[in-house]
Formats: C-alpha cells, sequence, structure tokens
C-alpha cells in the first residue's frame, strides 16, 4: 500500500504559479514532496505532478514562473461566465451540477479542441510520456458528470489526460479520449483530495479551495480521510497569497507575485507538512 501522496489541484495560471512557489519553498525546508508515492494531480495540478514526476525539479519551475514561462492566452468573457455559473449552479446535487456543465460544455462554441492539446504541450515543455512513478491525472467525464483518474496503464497518451483535465467547461471544449468527452478534473472538486483515500499521509495543495457548485471542499475531502485515520495537511492560499492572486486566475501578469506568495507561505506551513510527510 502507498504510503504518501501528493494531491495537486487546479487554478489556473496563477494557481499553478503558487502552486510551484510552494513545492519549491517546502523542498528548501527539506520536505521533499516529489518523493511521493502516489501523486494525483488535476487541471493545473496534472502539469505540474507531471513534470514532477517526470525528474523536473520544483526549484526550476520556480524559476521559470520568476523569469516568464511561456504563456497560454486564455481569453474568458462574460458570457462564458454566466453560462459556466448557470450551470454549475442549477442544482444542489452534486452529479446533477457536474451532468449540466457537461451538458453547456458539449453544447458551447469555443476553440477547436486541437487548440487545447498545443496548449498542454507548451505546458508540460517537452514531457510526453508517462513517469515510472505512480502518477494519476484526474478527468470529468462531461456526459456523466463522473470523475476518473487516468494514470499509466489507461489506454491514453499523457498529454492526452492532462488534455482532458485541463478542458475548463465552456471556455475549452471537452477532449475525446478513449471514446468519452472528457472536461477538466476540478469541475466536481478542485483537488480530489478524497482520490487519496488509502493511503496514510496525504498533503493537498489546493489554490482554489472549492469549485463551483454543490460540491465538497478540498478541507472537507481531507477531514474525511483524516477521520479514516490517515495524517492530513491540505494548503489552500492565505492572504498574501490572495493578495497576489488578484481576481482573474488567468492573469499572465500575476504569475510571478504568486509564486513567490508560495514560497513565503511555504516557510509558514512546514511544520505542518513536516509532522505529515516525514513523521
Amino acid at each position: 500500500m502507498a504510503d504518501r501522496a501528493l494531491v495537486l489541484g487546479g487554478g489556473g495560471a496563477v494557481g499553478l504559479a503558487w502552486t510551484v512557489g510552494m513545492l519549491a519553498g517546502l523542498e528548501r525546508a527539506g520536505i521533499a514532496l516529489s518523493r511521493a508515492d502516489v501523486t494525483i494531480g488535476t487541471s493545473a495540478g496534472s502539469v505540474i505532478g507531471s513534470r514532477l514526476a517526470s525528474g523536473v525539479e520544483a526549484e526550476e519551475m520556480y524559476r521559470e514562473e520568476l523569469d516568464g514561462a511561456p504563456e497560454i492566452d486564455v481569453t474568458v468573457t462574460w458570457r462564458q461566465t454566466a453560462r459556466f455559473l448557470r450551470a454549475a449552479l442549477g442544482t444542489r446535487d452534486p452529479r446533477r451540477s457536474a451532468q449540466r456543465l457537461g451538458r453547456a460544455a458539449l453544447a458551447s462554441r469555443t476553440v477547436p479542441e486541437s487548440s487545447v492539446h498545443d496548449a498542454v504541450a507548451v505546458l508540460l515543455a517537452g514531457v510526453r510520456d508517462w513517469p515510472a512513478a505512480d502518477l494519476r491525472v484526474t478527468a470529468v467525464d462531461a456526459r456523466s458528470g463522473d470523475v476518473t483518474a487516468f494514470d499509466s496503464g489507461s489506454d491514453v497518451t499523457l498529454p492526452e489526460a492532462v488534455a482532458a483535465s485541463c478542458a475548463v467547461p465552456v471556455v475549452w471544449p471537452p477532449v475525446a479520449v478513449a471514446g468519452r468527452r472528457w472536461m477538466d478534473g476540478g469541475s466536481r472538486s478542485t483537488a480530489n483530495v478524497h482520490l487519496a483515500r488509502g493511503i496514510r499521509r496525504v498533503v493537498a495543495i489546493a489554490p482554489i479551495p472549492r469549485a463551483v457548485g454543490p460540491h465538497p471542499s478540498a478541507a472537507e475531502q481531507g477531514a474525511e480521510l483524516a477521520a479514516d485515520g490517515a495524517l492530513v495537511a491540505v494548503l489552500t492560499p492565505d492572504r498574501a497569497a490572495r493578495k497576489a492572486f488578484g481576481r482573474d486566475m488567468l492573469d499572465q501578469t500575476r504569475r510571478a507575485a504568486a509564486a513567490r506568495a508560495g514560497r513565503i507561505q511555504a516557510a509558514a506551513c512546514a511544520d505542518t507538512v513536516r509532522e505529515v510527510w516525514n513523521r
């Protein structure tokens, strides 16, 4: 049985940068989250998880954020935002909320699906193969609303799995993989902490604490694992980090500030994480 799990949540370009800062800061404090037995990545977290599990160091990714990593141009209109909110908030049932969001995503006219794959190729920065480490990439079936976790045993390539995990509903089209259409893995849970059930020690980094709609937060999912006997640390942005984020999680100009905020916050929570990870 796996002993340690690292869970990396979604959060757009800004949340990705903050997560990288957190990882680099914790690594500097002697907490090697890259040595996880299992890495679970959702949306932006799937990009980081793929690179980390493939041997790219957190410090290298942190330096990229400060120096200006390649940018992905994603524009979200107010109409897209309204359609997303209307679908996600139209019911109190979590599964129906995801199904409504999936229907809206399937019906939306957005960019070509190839654009999603092109963007993911840029974000993965040369990583193309499933790593030897146990990496799991989440995505939500756009029709059923069910979440799944792709891994090296799935009949999909790593870039395909990450593209599915990053396909933000209504903004990007659901991605066709393994005979189904998939949307952002964060559509029901921004981090999918619950997928670490059965693992003794879990550290989750969630730039966005809760998905839009009637869904449990990362902290609530972490509390459920703790109630089952796991040691759990769920890290979410503090006040300084939220200020660095601004209002748009896709704002490329905020990335360096978010990365620095993550590194600073890592120092403040290092003892908590060490108690879970290194004990």
